[in-house]
């Protein structure tokens, strides 16, 4: 299969008003990917090229392929004249010579790229066309795959069917695989005779069984050919890749306590014997190294976690979070582009923002950086084995060195040298019974109004 040169031709051009969204139906995402980027990441890794037909909305979604498929050639379908019409869009890349052409469809995001390689299998045994279907129990609204003596010879779409083609239970899924030899002058010979005028990608059935041309049906999961048209089989196609995923992270080695409550997105990485415990959302970026635990309820987007960390519960790495090995964000404290080195322990209610906790440092409960000044962001460092008392706001720019020890419920505007010991809070004053004074005339002063 490697041998052979292939051509995967996305069909991204559908308006999808059911969608009711501004936004092109195949940008919306799933696992924070858009679904065109589930479709151009399994064409891609079948081998060879792609390209992306678009329609409303090109603009956005060609800006959008750039990030994820920037090797892509992009063509627009200006008038929507059907399936056919759309493929021949991408004429001059067709015209190439490719062993293999892919139809694909940019709302299938749970096309699987072994899915793609059965389909281009039977080509490379002189096969012209082969169609991807799948069998369901309830057939009613899909087109039929019609078969004799195993080879396809029409799709029949359910209004036209007869009452034996009816009760078949092996349906049209859309994508296709053509022999590249073949491909235009299939395409060319679609005419556009029915009802709407349009041009018709599943016509070249029985256009190349005329031509004494070898046609044939792939069966493949549902899953594989799952279109997407409304928020609701969107959400549906979310719960499909998530279950997936879990799986794949499971017989990776990766403990999930509670599976159906991890929620990962398409490019987390963990691995294995780490423990996710219930209710755990991986954002984009995110990577975990192996025997990590990361304690219920707690939210990851754009951070790393190396060897032996613990996070949570209840805690938010932010993007640029670096866990590194041994270190400790415990309960509702949140991270944000800082680095907490081998060992260090944030374990309570505290901010760490644009800063670098030094190893072995201890950050107590209520601390925050105060790293933002309505303008710009400054940064904090927290040198090896320093000790931050509870209730502590440190003002950035500022460096606490090494070994220092800063007091409880202080505000540090200015750098501690190492090891030293540092205060920043007013002097206590206590005033006897003055507490029950001022209770007595508050209390007054409420009885008058």
């Amino acid at each position: 299969m490697s041998e052979r040169s292939c051509l995967s031709i996305i069909l991204a051009a559908g308006e999808g008003t059911r969608m009711k969204s501004a936004l092109p139906k195949v940008l919306h995402e799933v696992a924070r990917l858009p679904m065109l980027a589930h479709v151009a990441n399994a064409a891609a890794r079948t081998g060879g090229n792609v390209a992306i037909v678009t329609g409303h909305g090109s603009d956005q979604v060609n800006a959008a392929a750039q990030s994820f498929a920037p090797n892509a050639r992009t063509f627009v379908q200006a008038q929507r004249l059907g399936t056919a019409h759309a493929v021949l869009a991408a004429r001059s890349a067709i015209a190439e010579g490719y062993d293999d052409l892919l139809v694909m469809f940019g709302d299938t995001p749970l096309i699987e790229a072994e899915a793609l390689a059965a389909a281009r299998r039977p080509l490379a045994s002189g096969a012209a066309v082969v169609v991807m279907g799948f069998r369901t129990e309830n057939p009613t609204g899909y087109g039929r795959l019609i078969e004799d003596r195993g080879e396809l010879i029409a799709i029949r779409e359910e209004r036209d069917c007869s009452e034996e083609e009816r009760r078949i239970k092996f349906c049209n899924g859309g994508l296709m695989a053509i022999a590249g030899e073949h491909a235009l002058e299939l395409l060319d010979a679609v005419g556009n005779t029915n009802a709407k005028g349009e041009y018709y990608l599943t016509d070249i059935v029985e256009i190349a069984r005329a031509r004494g041309l070898r046609v044939l049906a792939e069966d493949v999961a549902f899953e594989n050919v799952l279109g997407i048209n409304t928020r609701v089989e969107l959400a549906e196609a979310e719960a499909i890749w998530q279950r997936r995923k879990r799986r794949q992270m499971m017989l990776a080695g990766v403990t999930l306590v509670a599976p159906e409550t991890a929620f990962f997105s398409h490019d987390t990485e963990i691995g294995q014997d780490t423990i996710v415990e219930p209710n755990v959302y991986f954002g984009a970026g995110v990577k975990v190294a192996a025997g990590v635990v990361i304690h219920a309820f707690s939210h990851l987007e754009g951070a790393t976690v190396a060897t032996g960390a613990e996070v949570g519960p209840y805690a938010r790495l932010r993007p640029g979070a670096d866990l590194r090995d041994d270190a400790k964000v415990g309960n509702f404290c949140e991270v944000k582009k800082a680095v907490v080195e081998k060992g260090a322990k944030v374990n309570h209610l505290t901010y760490i923002g644009d800063a670098r906790i030094g190893a072995g440092a201890n950050i107590g409960a209520g601390t925050i950086t105060c790293n933002y000044d309505g303008f710009s962001k400054f940064f904090t460092d927290i040198g090896p084995g320093a000790f931050i008392g509870s209730n502590s706001s440190l003002v950035a720019p500022v460096t606490i060195g090494a070994g220092a020890y800063v007091a409880s419920g202080s505000t540090i505007v200015e750098s501690v040298p190492a090891d030293a010991l540092a205060f920043g809070r007013a002097r206590q004053t206590t005033l006897p019974d003055r507490g029950k004074q001022l209770r007595e005339r508050l209390a007054a002063a409420k009885k008058v109004r």
